[in-house]
């Protein structure tokens, strides 16, 4: 793919970004259309959003089920895939209402007077456990593990989105290799079942610094970037960047 998607939402009136949700979709809308009580609110998730774990019927039941609170509110939900998401659920929008919606990597989305870059993806440590899990554990249409799940970079569709626009937010799974977390501590245990772990997590973080990298070297004003994956919550300005992790369902709004 080399001509990158838009997706507009000229009537919302905020842009949150959430973190990890792992299938707790009715949570999720929960929090924002009746914890938060927002409205006219576009809300993006960050991936491992949960999309590929149940039989692919249930996610249009999640989602008539929600309809009616997100249609009040006037609320939207945006996802981008996690490595605990189905990549074809992204790549060939399988879930596509109005409403909730997954994307494809290097979407952007504009809204608020913004342009913000999608790309999802990243390395699940814990893969050898998944790949054990799915072979014993063989479900229709399920699964815990996708082998295409690390980023992608591609510099094609990247070219084409700067003749076009000019990204001031982006949106990520996982992040570059300046942001937290840094420490590879939690790697030991899953490197003993998988050695090459640290090496394809070193990967998965330089894929994020050259769309950094690009996005720098093209003049994108990009002045934030969100992402999830650690499961944990950090801030700070690195270059004029203000990066954000967000731990699990953490909201954070972009202003």
């Amino acid at each position: 793919m080399s001509t990158p998607r838009t997706y507009s939402f000229p009537d919302a009136k905020n842009i949150v970004v959430c973190g990890d949700i792992h299938g707790e979709f009715n949570a999720m809308i929960h929090k924002l259309c009746i914890q938060y009580q927002m409205t006219d609110t576009l809300l993006i998730v960050a991936g491992d959003c949960g999309f590929g774990f149940d039989r692919p019927g249930y996610y249009d039941y999640v989602f008539n089920r929600n309809s009616s609170r997100l249609g009040k509110a006037n609320n939207w939900v945006v996802m981008l895939r996690g490595n605990h998401d189905n990549p074809a659920f992204f790549q060939e929008e399988r879930i596509r209402h109005s409403r909730f919606r997954c994307i494809p990597d290097y979407s952007v989305i504009q809204a608020c007077g913004h342009n913000i870059l999608c790309v999802g993806g990243a390395v699940s440590i814990d893969r050898a456990y998944r790949k054990k899990h799915d072979a014993m554990h063989s479900h229709a249409g399920a699964a815990s593990y996708w082998t295409d799940e690390m980023p992608v970079y591609d510099e094609a569709v990247l070219n084409n989105i700067s003749k076009a626009l000019k990204i001031d937010s982006v949106v990520t799974h996982t992040a570059p290799s300046s942001c937290e977390l840094t420490s590879k501590d939690g790697l030991s245990y899953w490197t003993a079942f998988d050695p090459d772990i640290p090496a394809d997590c070193d990967k998965e973080r330089k894929i994020m610094d050259r769309i950094l990298a690009y996005l720098k070297s093209a003049g994108h004003p990009v002045s934030h970037w969100y992402y999830g994956h650690f499961h944990q919550s950090w801030q700070s300005e690195i270059d004029g960047i203000l990066f954000s992790m967000l731990d699990i369902m953490e909201f954070k709004e972009i202003r």
